[in-house]
């Protein structure tokens, strides 16, 4: 898989990138993370990216030059399977839209800032919104990381358990169950007598009733 994005701040991706999973997902060959600094294609002389919105109002708004010019250059050299903009008002993220984008090829992921994009950009370019919830950030790219951070560890290889992310919370529309591991006595807090058993059958159903109870206590409306 290869991700390309947009961005004004492409240092505020090197902590998140530079460690753990992803930094090692990319070395292994598993995912390559490409960062583009939006005011690279600026034709204006002093990089700049913004301009006052037309019919007035409060902020700035993202001008569509920079950023188309930007998106055509990357579509030249390949194709996109999704084109995303990062945007508090687009689809919200959750493990079934991850699962589908970890099936992709090549990924733009557009990171927003000031009140958004040019309308004619999300008319003509964009083929998904995407939010992380319903907030507003200072921009896009720590979205972006959310989205790249979800969608990476999916990827064959990834994770040294493959079989680990299929287990995660919202694969099934359930939250986990309780997870314990060693000692199975610490101060008098004991492991659930199931578990040390070594009965998979019953293990397996006490997972499941666990999943349901927290489900319904915690997040009904996911069994809706």
């Amino acid at each position: 898989m290869r991700i390309d994005i947009l961005t004004l701040f492409p240092a505020l991706f090197e902590g998140p990138f530079s460690e753990s999973m992803i930094k090692r997902a990319c070395e292994a060959g598993h995912v390559e993370i490409h960062l583009h600094d939006i005011r690279d294609y600026s034709k204006d002389k002093h990089r700049k990216v913004d301009d006052y919105p037309f019919g007035g109002g409060a902020g700035m708004v993202m001008a569509i030059q920079p950023i188309a010019d930007a998106i055509d250059h990357l579509k030249s050299e390949r194709d996109y399977d999704h084109i995303i903009y990062m945007t508090p008002d687009g689809k919200t993220l959750n493990q079934g839209l991850a699962n589908h984008l970890s099936l992709s090829g090549n990924i733009i992921l557009l990171c927003g800032h000031y009140k958004g994009i040019d309308q004619r950009l999300r008319d003509h370019y964009i083929t998904d919104e995407i939010s992380i919830g319903d907030y507003v950030l200072t921009g896009g790219e720590l979205a972006a990381c959310v989205v790249v951070d979800a969608v990476v560890r999916l990827l064959p290889g990834v994770l040294s358990d493959e079989e680990s992310a299929l287990t995660d919370s919202f694969q099934d529309n359930l939250l986990a169950p309780p997870i314990y591991t060693r000692p199975s006595d610490y101060n008098g807090w004991k492991v659930p007598d199931i578990l040390l058993s070594g009965h998979e059958a019953k293990i397996e159903e006490w997972r499941m009733q666990q999943a349901l109870e927290r489900t319904k206590r915690l997040r009904p409306d996911l069994l809706k």
